[in-house]
């Protein structure tokens, strides 16, 4: 207001000088004055008439009603529907010059593999600097039939969403009958759904498991945590099915609670016979002289990968040890097991003693096509011998209905002790949080799903980071981790009505159960906790065609140095 009254000071100021004249006066020329302004007034005399009628007009006008005179002039609102179409247009064309980033950066890794399958071909008069740049091409990247597959989709799901902004209801009506129902992905009738689920494969090859009266298999699994120990008893239940022998587990003095982690009764009602016992029943059995009468080991050193330790807690749980051996001495290396057959394992194992120990399994290399085929290797009515609780499949369920729903993807983000675990192997498997948040939205993508589990034992700073960079069309994709225990909701009221809420052992098997349910899941490569999630998966055959290892196929982009 300042600045405006000063402008018009001025303004005046300009005026007045432009004219000559100033607003001082002396009394010598009061009259002259006085005489000019009789003269002024009577100049203007006819103007003033002019203004007086054109405000009488003015007033007339507005006191008619106005809508009368302009009934034929169409009304102009301001937010006209033009700024809407003008608007829905240029989103169009920003979305179309995003579709066309897409087909291109699909076109170039199309080529790219088009031009390292023709590099292999030699090329008349080809000079080093046409095979330097054929190599530097086959570095590259290439697409695979599934990728197609799912960039595909992503185009036709682009394409339907630049149609329905060009197509608004604000422009043409009813723009929804307008579109085209089969141009959405989920009907189109050539199967271009990406995510599908996987048809499950038919057991090709299984045994029947008959054990023998009073003739038993101790297991013995002391490899890693419970994941280890759930592949160290299938592997058990084979050589048990192979050697006639019933499988007792062993007592949680010296391992885990299994019978708080996965239905032991289920196990035996697949095979309809007692083919498993607890430690408990076989004290029954035995009187409570628990004796291992022989032990031949898979592992030759340590002998049956026992310690000084574990050989205590043996002692101390009761059990006793008779005569030990070696049936494998040649097989030294733990981390690089020989390939062993049935015939192996029935020429070196069979034994006429009554309870009978291998000792540690989880490194076994015995018929592994076989064993890891879907509901494995032993014939059974069930889809999978190894399962969650009834108490844990339970809750798993109600945490879904609470805060996921059916359309959900589950990561297995692997990090506490990883980094140096995965540096030392040969493709390090750790990787960056920008990278990986890049590999996480391609599965989104493909998927079209609204929210992710996500099952780690990463920091906060970590996944706050990962959150943060999970993104499509500039919103996030939220990562949803198990909460905490609140006896305000009820989703996890079954365990500890139960008294089994908060034990370790059982929210890990809660977590597999979750991410077995995705309709998509990641894992952590080299994780046995993936590996347990891919087996229930499988079994279950609720594996999708996007079931993938967190960045499957590459390398991080950058791996620190060794010690």
């Amino acid at each position: 207001m300042e600045r405006e009254s000063s402008d018009e000071e001025e303004d005046r100021e300009n005026l007045i000088d432009q004219n000559g004249c100033k607003a001082s006066y002396s009394t010598f020329q009061i009259g002259e004055l006085d005489h000019r302004i009789r003269r002024h007034f009577a100049f203007n005399k006819k103007y003033l008439i002019a203004i007086c009628l054109l405000l009488l007009a003015i007033v007339v006008f507005f006191s008619v009603d106005s809508s009368r005179l302009f009934h034929s002039v169409p009304m102009i609102r301001i937010d006209s529907r033009a700024d809407r179409m003008r608007e829905s247009e240029l989103h169009a064309l920003y979305l179309l010059r995003n579709q066309q980033l897409g087909l291109l950066n699909l076109w170039d890794r199309t080529f790219t593999h088009s031009n390292r399958d023709s590099s292999l071909i030699p090329m008349p008069n080809s000079t080093s600097n046409s095979t330097q740049k054929r190599d530097d091409v086959s570095s590259l990247p290439s697409t695979s039939f599934e990728d197609f597959r799912s960039a595909l989709l992503q185009q036709i799901k682009l394409n339907k969403e630049i149609q329905q902004h060009l197509l608004s209801s604000d422009r043409v009506g009813n723009a929804s009958a307008l579109m085209d129902g089969n141009a959405d992905g989920e009907t189109l009738g050539f199967g271009v759904d990406a995510c599908s689920k996987l048809d499950r494969m038919k057991r090709n090859r299984t045994i029947e498991w008959k054990p023998k009266p009073n003739r038993y298999l101790f297991a013995i699994c002391v490899s890693g945590q419970m994941s280890n120990h759930l592949i160290c008893l299938e592997k058990h239940m084979f050589f048990a099915a192979l050697l006639d022998r019933v499988l007792v587990l062993p007592s949680p003095k010296f391992d885990y609670e299994y019978d708080r982690v996965i239905d032991i009764e289920h196990i035996n009602e697949c095979f309809g016979r007692k083919v498993v016992i607890s430690i408990d029943e076989f004290a029954k059995v035995k009187k409570n002289k628990l004796h291992i009468d022989r032990l031949i080991c898979y592992v030759a050193k340590p002998p049956c990968y026992l310690d000084e330790d574990h050989i205590k807690k043996l002692k101390s749980a009761g059990v006793s040890l008779g005569k030990t051996e070696a049936a494998l001495p040649d097989d030294v290396k733990v981390d690089e097991p020989k390939k062993r057959t049935v015939e192996d394992i029935l020429q070196k194992f069979s034994s006429s003693d009554e309870v009978l120990a291998v000792g540690e399994l989880f490194f076994a290399n015995v018929e592994e096509e076989w064993v890891m085929q879907p509901g494995g290797p032993l014939a059974h009515k069930c889809r999978s011998v190894i399962q969650p609780s009834r108490l844990i499949v339970l809750t798993a369920q109600r945490f879904v209905q609470t805060f996921l729903g059916g359309n959900f993807i589950a990561l297995h983000f692997r990090r506490h002790g990883f980094l140096q675990f995965c540096n030392a192997k040969k493709d390090s498997c750790f990787f960056p949080i920008p990278q990986a948040a890049e590999c996480i939205l391609r599965v989104v993508e493909r998927a079209n799903t609204p929210i992710i589990y996500l099952s780690t034992d990463a920091a906060e700073s970590q996944t706050d980071l990962l959150q943060s960079m999970v993104m499509v069309n500039g919103k996030q994709v939220p990562l949803v981790k198990r909460p905490s225990h609140n006896s305000v909701e009820k989703w996890d009221a079954l365990l500890y009505r139960n008294h089994v809420g908060g034990d370790n052992q059982v929210e890990a098997m809660l977590d597999k159960m979750i991410c077995a349910m995705s309709n998509v899941f990641i894992g952590a490569s080299g994780s046995t906790f993936t590996e347990d999630i891919i087996r229930l998966r499988k079994d279950w055959g609720s594996a999708s065609h996007c079931d993938e290892y967190l960045c499957q196929g590459e390398q991080p982009n950058f791996i620190a140095d060794p010690k």
